[in-house]
């Protein structure tokens, strides 16, 4: 059995080939944080959050899941939902007022 030795122009459009299918690839990888999806265990460590939480948010409707038999899935865009209506915005400098003590340290 003999071995087949491409030309330089075989090789060329091969690779041209493997370019575009990595581009494809490439441009439908899921991007939308609709498209995303993370089983509980990487929610709790993205959360870093006990599971006992989890299941209280889910109880309490704090934050939207799916289940799937005994598994249970959050959407990135869920995740990002909940921290934005979690968000308490920072003070203007303006409003800043600095405590002190009675010795004008700041506290």
């Amino acid at each position: 059995m003999g071995f087949y030795r491409f030309s330089e122009e075989e090789v060329q459009v091969i690779k041209q080939r493997l370019d575009e299918i990595s581009l494809t690839l490439k441009q439908k990888q899921r991007t939308e944080p609709n498209q995303i999806w993370y089983d509980n265990q990487e929610f709790l460590q993205v959360m870093n959050i006990s599971k006992r939480t989890a299941a209280y948010w889910r109880t309490e409707n704090v934050i939207a899941y799916s289940q799937v038999g005994n598994k249970i899935y959050y959407r990135l865009s869920d995740i990002m939902d909940l921290l934005h209506k979690s968000t308490i915005p920072a003070n203007s400098i303006n409003n800043l007022k600095i405590s002190t003590d009675d010795n004008n340290n700041d506290l």
